[in-house]
């Protein structure tokens, strides 16, 4: 079963700010020694049964993409509402975490902070389709 670790209580343009619960706060330990974070979030407001059945999508924020099966795209309609995110982690205040980056919306569950290892995370020989490169970076 998930335990949602905290929420995501404000977006202020390119600024989030994180409020881990007070139980996993011992949790935090170290993470003041990485630049980049890995958030998982829920999308909180995709959990209706319709958008978790929705299994094609045309990627809206990339101009001219083709259809393409769910798990091909990065689109909150799925079957299960995952987030995730790779941030820059500007400060921590205790248990709120502010960070730039983060493409959830105020009240969004956190399930998971992850370090960002540039090591294992980054990929520069990746192959993906041409369309991925138009539009945003999320």
């Amino acid at each position: 079963m998930l335990r949602f670790i905290g929420v995501v209580e404000s977006v202020k343009e390119e600024l989030s700010r994180v409020r881990i619960f007070d139980e996993f706060a011992a949790g935090l330990q170290g993470l003041d020694t990485f630049s980049h974070l890995i958030i998982l979030y829920w999308f909180h407001r995709r959990e209706d049964e319709e958008s978790r059945r929705v299994l094609k999508v045309t990627p809206r924020r990339h101009p001219g993409a083709p259809e393409v099966g769910v798990f091909a795209s990065r689109s909150p309609s799925r079957p299960n509402p995952i987030g995730f995110a790779v941030t820059e982690r500007v400060k921590r205040e205790g248990t709120i975490l502010w960070v730039k980056g983060l493409d959830a919306v105020e009240g969004s569950p956190i399930l998971d902070i992850k370090p960002y290892l540039p090591r294992a995370d980054a990929f520069p020989e990746a192959v993906v389709p041409e369309w991925t490169l138009r539009g945003p970076k999320t």
